[in-house]
């Protein structure tokens, strides 16, 4: 199967889905990678706060990045060739350039029109995450902080 890289620009977090104020166009990008993978696409996802030597690494990337800036960014890599450069594809483009045909048993796409609002966890920094650089105040909702958290995905993964 394919490889699929994201170049994400710099987010507070691996998805860029936490802080008081969530783009919704990242939270169904998320979700379509997920079920890109489950399709064994092999996904791989790299934030350039949290993981700038993926960036580095790739020579490709390094060029578009000197050429464009990180106006480039989302950058889109298929087994090392760009494929989509400055916007989240949708699901049937993510389909498209993988090869996957969206089946009987795909899910749909989450609604992106609806905003979300989330309650963070309290921390001691006073962020969302101890390793967040968001500086969201930890419960903007004001709702109930005794919830735990549910652990971020590090290292790129969906």
């Amino acid at each position: 199967m394919p490889k699929l890289e994201v170049f994400d620009p710099a987010m507070c977090c691996s998805t860029g889905i936490c802080g008081p104020s969530v783009n919704p166009a990242l939270i169904r990008f998320a979700a379509d990678l997920d079920w890109l993978s489950k399709q064994g696409v092999e996904v791989r996802r790299y934030n350039l706060s949290q993981e700038p030597a993926a960036f580095a690494g790739n020579s490709l990337v390094r060029e578009k990045l000197a050429s464009d800036s990180t106006t480039c960014l989302p950058l889109i890599l298929l087994d090392g060739v760009e494929k989509s450069a400055a916007t989240y594809p949708s699901r049937q483009q993510l389909a498209e350039l993988t090869g996957v045909t969206p089946g009987v048993n795909s899910e749909a796409a989450p609604p992106v029109s609806t905003p979300i609002n989330l309650t963070m966890a309290e921390t001691s920094a006073g962020k969302c995450s101890s390793d967040c650089a968001c500086n969201a105040p930890t419960n903007p909702a004001g709702g109930d902080q005794s919830a735990p958290s549910s652990p971020r995905p590090q290292g790129g993964g969906q």
